[in-house]
């Protein structure tokens, strides 16, 4: 009866402080989707004092589309852009008083390496001994279990799931759940197959929805805090 809730961060489109009043982690953008040094230090700087949890959110080289549209990119490629990612937010959090406790791809790479061997590996190979945060079942955290690092499975409460367990796209009916009490209840009911239950940090009503979250999962008895400590 134990849930870590987090949330995308830095990502320069919501109430970064307001979720971080109620999130147990943050997914923090590190300036290839969305995000710069700036976000990223004032994220760290918040996520220190309060006891947060600080994730690198890494992405394909595409703020264009915020990290949303699928790439091909060589896998050596791949590998620089997530250490990269991961070294600028590392510099940056130690620098704050934290440190980055994990590792959580973002849009189209999160869902490529669900299936997709290559780019998981190289995912991997770019992001150290880190943990990763990954849709259950993924490619990406298969690979980190059988290499020894820790994996930790994640549902998403304001998305809608496939009959196989995968995102439905968001460009498909279906795909979001709307309205803070739904989405709510849709995280107690997935609460117990799940380590980390995932409030989006870019609609509009992502504060409401991560209160509304964390109260309804409090009331069910879960222990709301990181799956790290």
């Amino acid at each position: 009866m134990r849930v870590d809730l987090n949330a995308d961060l830095g990502e320069g489109v919501t109430d970064d402080e307001g979720l971080l009043r109620v999130v147990t982690s943050a997914n923090v953008a590190c300036g290839f989707h969305a995000g710069d040094e700036a976000t990223m230090r004032a994220v760290c700087t918040i996520a220190a004092r309060t006891g947060v949890v600080v994730g690198a959110q890494v992405s394909y080289d595409d703020r264009e589309h915020f990290g949303r549209r699928h790439l091909d990119v060589e896998s050596d490629v791949l590998e620089t852009w997530v250490s990269a990612q991961v070294g600028v937010l590392s510099r940056i959090a130690e620098e704050c008083g934290t440190r980055v406790a994990y590792l959580k791809p973002h849009g189209a790479l999160y869902n490529r390496i669900v299936d997709d061997e290559q780019q998981a590996a190289a995912v991997l190979r770019g992001s150290g001994a880190l943990p990763v945060l990954g849709l259950p079942g993924a490619q990406v955290l298969r690979l980190a279990a059988a290499a020894g690092r820790r994996t930790v499975r994640e549902g998403f409460p304001d998305r809608g799931y496939t009959d196989d367990g995968r995102l439905v796209p968001r460009d498909q009916p279906g795909a979001l759940v709307e309205g803070p009490a739904a989405i709510a209840t849709h995280a107690v009911a997935m609460a117990g197959d799940v380590e980390s239950l995932c409030v989006h940090g870019d609609s509009p009503g992502a504060v409401d929805a991560a209160h509304a979250v964390r109260t309804a999962l409090e009331s069910a008895g879960y222990d709301v805090r990181p799956w790290s400590d």
